[in-house]
């Protein structure tokens, strides 16, 4: 396409509630429809990486292991000195102090050991969960490019954006906290156990006990909260919309005075994600001081059990200090993973919308051998179009017309009649639902569609300049025009002396919101920005409705020259600019009404005719006043 305008399309007011969304101003709140089929893809996702990944729970085990035994070589220093101390009351001895001095080395070694394993499978999974948000962004760009006009039509900028944003944000935080946690607690737990056993499998059993009682206290929790995380997902979606519309038509919002209303529809958007935030977050927040009180409960039963056991002699203090510490540590593990299923149930509900995305339909290329554009004149015919955004609902009935190459064609009537649909269909921006469109005998499904709009150059009246210089800006549709090439492009756009007036003349920036220069300014550039691509097909629309009538008349000119030999569309609401036009196409309600000449319809005195002269009546009752 040689140049990208931004639009709105029809079907976003279709029967949305403020500011493009649903009628109560946020979609119904969704359960997870598929957490055990999304983790299922992460495990996909990550399997790619499974090398690193293998090497992170080698160190996590190695990390588990080595902080595992120490509690058990630090109980024998404990029974060392409990030992030398009895021997020192008996009068048949005293400590060993060299023999201690030697198991606490041996501990301190250990943890050492456990503290470097830790720090490298965390720097390997920072990388791993990188590596995959890295890729998940340059999927979701690429996506989007292949997305056809209609999801964008039923969705807020903010909504999409939200997905690239917060959600990758999100499912990353996700892979790099959780992963590693859930290993090294799985780790954690089967080591401790094992440990556990070898020190008394009575005390192991009633450590056990309280298994059950957290798996229930998790499983209800998590249960209740997981919709909760899905909800806060999506109402902050449409909190960004919300704010992305509103702020990107701050000047409307402020000319209309609506800025209470503006804040009463984000308040209400607000208060629904903090509903579910507080909620989701109150519940997953339970379950850190229910496992810790149950696991109080355990460490009680297994000190009183412990001391039984030593008076009877079956068990020395040291292996019950130990003990004590692996039952303590066996709860931190279960503990953890309760903290750490908020960041799980977010990071699977963010992961589900990324992957609904991917798995969005795109538009299909299925052209085994496509029309190539090269000797390509400009002939274009409708024949027998059809066409509704929704299937149920047509707008272009039977559309019939026969354009020659170099013709201009205007094409004119009531909003609402299809002239712009027209256009998208001709660029396949939109598919027509019956009929054919064909340039030069081709059927426009013939050809791939970045071909096929290589063919056009476009001019809206919703101006699309990005942060950059002047001279990029116009270079959009030629990246490889020579400087030479974007000036003469510039004068023949009749704003070249407006440049040079620029301190920095074609190095001046624009900024992010193009708001440093005039909306006339805007659309010469985004003119001279066609006149550089040098199309075979022209499409204006309303392409002069942002300037003044001396620089109109400027640009009229120019467009004149710019025209010969091209085909040309020009979508017109002031009937007096297109009077030359080689051929006038009038719709309503989705039909051509009446075709011909300017000067044939005003003698035709029929629908055209009326339009020309309520507009001429306007302009002159205007012009007297």
């Amino acid at each position: 396409m040689s140049n990208k305008e931004t639009t709105k399309q029809p079907p976003m007011m279709n029967g949305r509630g403020p500011m493009g969304r649903g009628p109560g101003g946020h979609a119904p709140a969704e359960k997870a429809k598929d957490i055990k089929g999304t983790t299922k893809k992460l495990a996909g996702l990550l399997s790619k990486y499974k090398i690193a990944v293998i090497i992170v729970i080698i160190f996590a085990i190695g990390s588990t292991l080595f902080s595992i035994v120490g509690p058990k070589i630090l109980g024998n220093a404990t029974t060392e000195i409990y030992t030398g101390l009895m021997n020192k009351i008996n009068g048949t001895g005293g400590i060993d102090f060299g023999k201690i001095g030697q198991i606490i080395l041996w501990v301190v070694g250990l943890y050492g050991a456990s503290a470097i394993f830790n720090l490298i499978q965390s720097i390997i999974m920072a990388g791993v969960s990188q590596k995959v948000t890295y890729k998940m962004r340059n999927d979701l760009t690429h996506k989007i490019n292949k997305l056809p006009m209609k999801y964008f039509d039923k969705r807020t900028n903010g909504e999409v954006l939200s997905i690239i944003t917060n959600d990758v944000d999100t499912l990353s935080t996700g892979l790099n906290q959780s992963i590693t946690q859930i290993i090294t607690s799985i780790c954690t737990i089967i080591g401790i156990l094992i440990m556990m056993f070898l020190i008394s499998w009575e005390m192991t059993i009633v450590s056990l006990l309280i298994l059950p009682i957290s798996a229930v206290i998790l499983k209800k929790v998590i249960g209740k909260s997981q919709k909760y995380f899905v909800e806060q997902q999506e109402y902050l979606a449409h909190v960004n919309g919300q704010v992305e519309e509103v702020y990107s038509g701050h000047n409307i919002v402020k000319v209309f005075a609506r800025e209470e209303e503006a804040i009463k529809e984000f308040e209400k958007e607000n208060k629904e994600l903090y509903k579910s935030g507080w909620r989701s977050q109150f519940l997953s927040g339970l379950m850190h001081p229910l496992m810790h009180f149950v696991g109080n409960v355990g460490y009680v039963l297994v000190a009183i059990l412990g001391g039984y056991f030593a008076i009877k002699g079956r068990i020395t203090v040291g292996n019950i200090q130990s003990f004590i510490q692996y039952n303590k540590q066996f709860t931190q593990p279960i503990g953890q993973v309760a903290q750490i299923s908020s960041t799980i149930q977010a990071m699977i509900a963010a992961a589900e919308r990324i992957f609904e995305f991917l798995e969005e339909n795109e538009e299909v290329e299925d052209i085994e051998n496509p029309v190539s554009i090269d000797g390509i004149n400009g002939n274009i015919k409708f024949e027998h179009v059809n066409f509704g955004y929704d299937a149920d609902k047509t707008i272009i009935n039977d559309f019939n017309s026969d354009v020659k190459d170099g013709q201009k064609i205007a094409i004119v009537g009531p909003t609402g009649a299809g002239k712009t649909t027209m256009v998208k269909l001709l660029m396949r921006f939109y598919d027509v639902n019956s009929g054919a469109i064909l340039i030069d005998g081709h059927n426009v499904k013939d050809f791939r569609r970045g071909e096929l709009r290589k063919l056009f150059g476009m001019v809206l009246q919703d101006t699309w300049l990005y942060s950059g210089t002047i001279k990029d800006n116009i270079r959009y549709s030629k990246p490889d025009a020579t400087d030479s090439e974007v000036i003469e492009a510039a004068k023949a756009a009749h704003v070249h002396h407006y440049i040079k007036t620029l301190s920095k003349g074609y190095n001046a920036i624009i900024n992010e919101e193009s708001s440093n220069i005039s909306a006339g300014q805007k659309q010469l550039l985004t003119i001279a920005r066609v006149i550089l691509a040098d199309p075979k097909i022209l499409i204006l629309d309303e392409a002069t409705s942002s300037i003044d009538t001396r620089t109109e008349q400027q640009i009229q000119a120019a467009m004149d020259n710019l025209m010969k030999g091209r085909t040309s569309f020009i979508i017109a609401h002031r009937l007096s600019t297109i009077k030359n036009a080689d051929l006038i196409l009038v719709m309503d309600h989705g039909d051509i009404v009446e075709q011909g000449t300017h000067e044939e319809l005003l003698e035709k005195d029929g629908f055209y005719a009326k339009l020309y002269n309520s507009q001429f009546e306007i302009e002159e009752r205007i012009k007297r006043n």
